[in-house]
């Protein structure tokens, strides 16, 4: 369990002064940890006995072995692939390593249905689907290829849907248009990129309601974060894994449509209409005949000689 769920207890008996240093530590979540135990008392205006005893409470043999392993979770928010590389090295033949990923993926999967409770699923549906004004989506360097298909999909359910694709300076002026009205949806994972970070910042600064899809590690807009979806990322590479991710997305998606209403369903067949006159995809029709894309009449060829002297015999 991460130090922050730890301290977010709901069956904590805390004095006074623990609530002190516990709100301290969550306010300035991990860095209030990092320095000595007689600094976090002094700027939470307790007692040095008084950190010792509620970091035994919470379940440490004391302050350093609390503050190692706080170290611990923040090194690993900031592994990068380099780091990871030699300590996930597989050996054997190259189809051990593939079935050792795929092993560690199907894990990874497993552990994502308990990462998030299924409320917040539903809570993330109603907010996307209840949101009065735009919805607009932003991610990292690839998770922001995960942000492209759920606006595809919500553009299907609602208009106003606004994929924002790779962030730019330009990018940021749609910061002007954006209230309290609007959702932003950020999938944002480690290591957590810096202009997400800043879009979701101001976005909140504005009174936009965020709903996050992070790690367990948990992106520091997480604090901003109306909705969280937390997905696990380590897998047997030295690169994480976004099938879990992926998969959450499309499991809010399967939430959105088990609820969607008459309007969202006329939206549907409207698009689908488009489509049908467009000849955008391979489709069957009623009697389940294929149904492909209209040939067009090529130029009409002019007759050569040889046809003309036929056409005059005849």
């Amino acid at each position: 369990m991460a130090i922050r769920d730890v301290l977010m207890r709901g069956d904590l008996a805390l004095t006074p002064s623990e609530e002190k240093i516990v709100l301290l530590l969550l306010t300035d979540y991990p860095t209030s940890g990092l320095g000595t135990a007689s600094s976090l008392a002094r700027r939470a205006g307790v007692s040095d006995p008084t950190v010792v005893r509620l970091v035994v409470k919470l379940g440490y043999e004391g302050f350093p072995d609390f503050q190692a392993k706080l170290l611990a979770e923040v090194e690993a928010r900031l592994h990068s692939p380099l780091l990871m590389m030699e300590t996930k090295r597989q050996s054997g033949s190259s189809d051990s390593a593939v079935l050792a990923y795929l092993d560690s993926v199907t894990a990874a999967l497993q552990k994502a249905t308990a990462a998030t409770p299924v409320q917040t699923y539903e809570r993330a549906a109603r907010l996307l689907m209840e949101a009065k004004g735009e919805i607009v989506l932003v991610g990292g360097r690839f998770s922001r290829h995960i942000a492209g298909m759920l606006a595809g999909y919500l553009a299907q359910f609602r208009s106003g849907v606004r994929d924002l694709g790779v962030l730019s300076p330009q990018t940021f002026d749609t910061l002007a248009d954006l209230g309290r009205r609007d959702v932003l949806v950020v999938f944002d994972y480690r290591r957590y990129q810096l202009d997400v970070m800043a879009y979701a910042s101001q976005a909140a600064a504005l009174d936009v309601r965020i709903l996050l899809f992070t790690d367990q590690w948990l992106s520091p807009i997480s604090d901003l974060a109306e909705v969280t979806i937390v997905s696990p990322l380590e897998v047997a590479s030295p690169y994480d894994t976004l099938a879990p991710a992926i998969a959450q997305m499309e499991a809010l998606t399967a939430q959105i449509v088990s609820t969607l209403g008459d309007d969202a369903r006329a939206r549907i067949e409207r698009i689908e209409k488009v489509r049908r006159a467009n000849a955008v995809t391979l489709d069957s029709d009623a009697e389940g005949q294929t149904v492909g894309p209209r040939k067009t009449a090529g130029p009409r060829k002019t007759p050569g000689p040889k046809a003309a002297k036929q056409d005059d015999k005849a």
